[in-house]
């Protein structure tokens, strides 16, 4: 192979998108440094009110990180010790950490093992666990995984008959779909991150929260500013310090306008990603009326190989790749002592052991992506 060939290629491609929507940027952050408004501008309010339009939801609060953003939410819902807050356990930590942070049980749940995203079953069984351990259920926080947007039908038919609440946490999943209504719109709030590798990602911490529930927001509004009533030094409940800084809205503004057609790019790679490798590794599987955003291109390799070889070989190659997650939440030294639905989490063990992703972004050229395939199929 050539010495250009074996150039190392990007996992996630910002340059590329840079380029394309430099000019737009560099005039946003220009505008943003003329009015000098840096916390809680005017781009703030636009960039929530394109977003809200963009997915359907009634309301849209910017705020700081997708981690604060579900934070805010259970602070907002009062989430005390002794409640139980079901999640699954193969995802970033972030989920179960803020209900950690506010004392509360965390109950993790086993996933499906074609979508990744939490097993309802299993959800069923982390209820009754809890309940017999003296813990009240009160929400779940289903995650919409690598992109794909959980079964929020059936998690939410469960959480109706248990009188519990619905938090997603779409940090990976912003602009997917879910039989024609798109994330934002699927559950009492939802959560979602602009980390600058996500699929709408600042060049900064960023995150929003999308709600249907106008109090909600209201309360929401109130805690990312220090719990301020009619003004920061008038403080009606305990909050944080939460919003978004103006300048990564502008940006947001911009990557927005693009973003669309980015989601179609990310498709047409993963389907070209799944022709290439169907015979040779376990590709994602997306259920029928579901679109999603492919945060990740994840695959399963078989139970024989060896990953750690399988990832030495495409780094030789010039090819990177990444774990998600190699470690399960409930394996994690930090939250080992909270609840397991049945005692066990099968599916996650398993995953845990076989997921590789894949570089995908929406600059992915095909030719570049023929490399990757190549250098994974060589591999195994």
């Amino acid at each position: 192979m050539s010495s250009a060939a074996r150039e190392p290629i990007p996992f996630v491609d910002l340059g590329t998108q840079k380029l394309r929507i430099r000019a737009e940027v560099d005039a946003a952050i220009a505008r943003v440094l003329d009015h000098g408004q840096f916390i809680m501008g005017p781009e703030v309010a636009e960039l929530e009110a394109q977003l809200a339009a963009h997915c359907g939801a009634q309301h849209a609060v910017a705020c700081s990180s997708g981690t604060d953003a579900l934070a805010m939410v259970l602070m907002a819902k009062n989430v005390r010790p002794g409640q139980a807050i079901f999640c699954p356990a193969f995802t970033f930590v972030a989920t179960a950490e803020v209900v950690a942070w506010l004392g509360a049980q965390v109950w993790f749940v086993d996933v499906d093992a074609d979508t990744f995203n939490i097993d309802p079953a299993s959800l069923e069984t982390a209820i009754a666990d809890a309940r017999a351990a003296g813990h009240e259920p009160v929400g779940v926080i289903p995650v919409d995984l690598f992109g794909i947007p959980a079964d929020y039908d059936a998690v939410s038919k469960i959480a109706a008959r248990e009188k519990m609440w619905v938090l997603g946490d779409a940090a990976q999943a912003y602009g997917a779909r879910y039989h024609n209504r798109r994330v934002g719109t699927l559950a009492l709030a939802t959560a979602t991150s602009f980390f600058p590798a996500k699929p709408l990602g600042a060049y900064g911490d960023g995150g929003a929260i999308f709600t249907d529930d106008s109090e909600l927001a209201d309360t929401l509004r109130s805690i990312l500013f220090h719990g301020k009533g009619a003004n920061q030094y008038d403080n009606v409940r305990v909050g944080m310090t939460g919003r978004i800084d103006t300048m990564q809205a502008a940006v947001l503004i911009e990557k927005l306008k693009i973003f669309d057609d980015e989601i179609e790019a990310r498709n047409r790679i993963a389907a070209r990603y799944t022709a290439l490798l169907k015979d040779h590794v376990t590709t994602p599987v997306v259920p029928e009326g579901v679109q999603s955003v492919w945060a990740q291109y994840t695959v399963k390799l078989p139970a024989s190989v060896d990953r750690d070889a399988i990832q030495a070989k495409l780094r030789d190659d010039g090819v990177p790749s990444a774990v998600y997650y190699a470690k399960p939440l409930h394996r994690q030294e930090a939250y080992s002592h909270y609840g397991i639905a049945g005692g066990s989490l099968p599916v996650t063990d398993r995953l845990a052991e076989t997921v590789l992703s894949l570089p995908m972004h929406p600059y992915l050229d095909e030719d570049t992506q023929d490399r990757v395939v190549a250098a994974l199929i060589s591999a195994l």
